[in-house]
């Protein structure tokens, strides 16, 4: 039976944030870390819902990886 991969925040943010720059589509950048579409799409969310929420870490994240 398989291992479930288990992914850093540091790493689901970097996918997320290649999601949100909009210069590939979803399935591109999937393939390109063999992941998922569903599952990149659901970081996707789940990152945006938590900025919402008032979660300072995604926006943290953000303005760092533009530095």
């Amino acid at each position: 039976m398989k291992k479930r991969n288990r992914y850093t925040a540091e790493f689901k943010a970097k996918v997320v944030l290649e999601v949100l720059r909009e210069e590939q589509t979803v399935n591109e950048i999937a393939a390109k870390y063999e992941l998922s579409p569903v599952m990149v799409s659901r970081w996707k969310v789940e990152f945006l819902e938590r900025s919402l929420q008032g979660s300072r870490l995604p926006l943290a994240l953000f303005v760092v990886s533009y530095m």
